[in-house]
């Protein structure tokens, strides 16, 4: 594997695949509990409502693809810029047992994206206690051995990342939901239609770039929040 420390690599990628299994598991929980909250009871029925990554992982979106996504990344070269993307096990809910359907279906889109900002918050809050003890911001962003430094590190990028990615107007995402809620009948044709196309137009807006155009300024806001 060329000059790759295959041991720096495997410790990060196991760092990264529990932040990750976290990150979706309070994600999907999010949505579960706060629709049992509105009145349904379909994913709590099915054991949705827990923190267990098992209840939430997806083998290829949670487990081959971003493993697959983070060695090639490691290796470089043309196949190390695709970007690392996946995905937990889809929520299952019924808008027709929510007690209020505008605030349910506000309530349970938002759900899981607040759930990734209280992990990016708790991330912050360790490093700038770990600051205090002498480490250094390039320390969480992979200039450390440190497990911890390693593991606050993800935290705080791999929960900003889905914290702005799942808020893009675009089906499957959250966002498109919350969107969805607030606009006129007469959009409705439009919204079929960005459903039916929206996952091609996500994946090729990752692919030319445009989500790591949308996603850079939010991390550099995170660096100088850290350097404050």
């Amino acid at each position: 594997m060329g000059n790759i420390d295959v041991l720096n690599l495997v410790s990060h990628l196991i760092v990264y695949m529990v932040v990750l299994l976290l990150a979706i598991s309070c994600h999907e929980a999010g949505h579960a509990w706060t629709s049992y909250k509105f009145g349904d009871d379909t994913a709590y029925m099915l054991g949705r409502v827990t923190l267990n990554p098992q209840a939430h992982t997806d083998p290829i979106g949670t487990l081959l693809i971003p493993i697959v996504s983070f060695i090639l990344g490691a290796l470089g070269g043309p196949l190390g810029t695709i970007p690392l993307i996946g995905w937990g096990k889809p929520t299952p809910v019924n808008p027709r047992k929510w007690t209020n359907y505008v605030w349910g279906n506000v309530s349970v889109s938002i759900a899981g994206v607040i759930a990734n900002f209280i992990l990016l918050a708790i991330g912050f809050a360790g490093a700038k206690i770990m600051m205090s003890q002498g480490f250094e911001i390039r320390d969480f962003f992979g200039q450390s051995t440190n497990p911890i430094a390693i593991f606050v590190g993800y935290m705080m990028t791999l929960n900003l990342a889905l914290f702005v990615f799942n808020l893009l107007p675009f089906p499957p995402l959250d966002g498109s939901k919350i969107l969805a809620t607030f606009l006129p009948a007469s959009a409705e044709p439009y919204l079929n239609l960005l459903e039916q196309y929206g996952f091609l137009i996500l994946m090729a807006l990752i692919y030319i770039g445009v989500l790591r155009i949308v996603i850079t300024p939010f991390f550099y806001g995170l660096i100088y929040l850290l350097a404050s």
